[in-house]
């Protein structure tokens, strides 16, 4: 596999459990990751991130596939 497949696995894993996150935050009101890692902590922190970037690079390719 290329770079750019795991770049793309990458991301599509990060925005899932970014949906699922926020989705757990709105009905149950339970932070995954806050859960795991704690809150805001430098951990967190990178995850939040890494979800965020991943949503942006999906972004960019919705433009491909619409």
């Amino acid at each position: 596999m290329t770079t750019k497949k795991y770049i793309r696995i990458a991301a599509i894993i990060f925005t899932i459990v970014g949906a699922l996150n926020w989705g757990l935050v709105g009905i149950a009101k339970f932070d995954l990751v806050a859960y795991l890692f704690g809150n805001l902590t430098n951990a967190s922190r990178i995850v939040y991130s890494l979800v965020g970037l991943s949503g942006v690079y999906i972004l960019s390719l919705v433009k491909r596939l619409v």
